[in-house]
């Protein structure tokens, strides 16, 4: 996720990070909700990402149309649409995995804005597009696949998952980056050969939630 003027005309061009640019420079701190129904599917996931001083002075100066250090409604409005819009090609930097396979998801309806603290601060909620039933390990987790941007939970209570069924339960799993290169070296390597496009290494290092469940009886 970059801010850059040659990008979308000095807009928040999210999109238009190189992938060759491999270290972030932004940074967030993320709070993710995911809600249950009491029949033990997911219903949305509730994100909360709080952006760094100098990512959000930053766009404080390029939206602050009216030039008075502050960003009204009309302004954070728009600030949440490009977001919302430029994210998409990125599903939103949300990932889930039902035993490791991925989950699609919808795309946010609205992406909200604010500005506190001179800090920048976005909240969106996104769902299943099909019904996702918790059963056998369910992760959840944000990650930025060009690693341009550093997107992590400071706490485990920066994870909550509602209603949890009883029988599940739930982890915050923080990969170390060595064991994870280690033990998905040969996955990688074959995957970069097939296309090296593709291959994404960012999954491995993201900070989750896990959600390990029986079978409902």
């Amino acid at each position: 996720m970059a801010l850059v003027s040659a990008c979308a005309g000095g807009l928040l061009a999210f999109a238009c990070t190189a992938p060759a640019d491999a270290h972030p420079h932004i940074f967030a701190e993320a709070m993710l909700d995911v809600r249950v129904s009491d029949r033990g599917e997911v219903e949305t996931l509730r994100h909360v990402w709080r952006f760094d001083d100098l990512f959000s002075s930053t766009v404080l100066l390029q939206f602050d149309q009216n030039s008075d250090l502050e960003l009204n409604e009309k302004e954070l409005e728009f600030i949440g649409d490009v977001i919302r819009q430029s994210l998409a090609e990125f599903d939103y930097f949300q990932f889930v995995h039902v035993d490791g396979r991925t989950v699609n998801m919808k795309a946010p309806e609205t992406l909200k804005a604010t500005f506190e603290e001179g800090q920048l601060v976005i909240a969106f909620e996104s769902a299943p597009r099909e019904t996702l039933t918790l059963e056998g390990k369910v992760d959840f987790g944000v990650y930025d696949p060009t690693f341009y941007t550093a997107i992590d939970f400071y706490d485990e209570e920066s994870l909550q998952i509602s209603r949890l069924p009883d029988r599940c339960d739930s982890s915050v799993v923080r990969p170390n980056p060595d064991e994870a290169l280690a033990m998905n070296q040969q996955s990688l390597t074959d995957a970069f050969f097939a296309d090296p496009t593709e291959v994404d290494y960012s999954k491995l290092f993201a900070t989750r939630l896990e959600v390990v469940c029986t079978a409902q009886g």
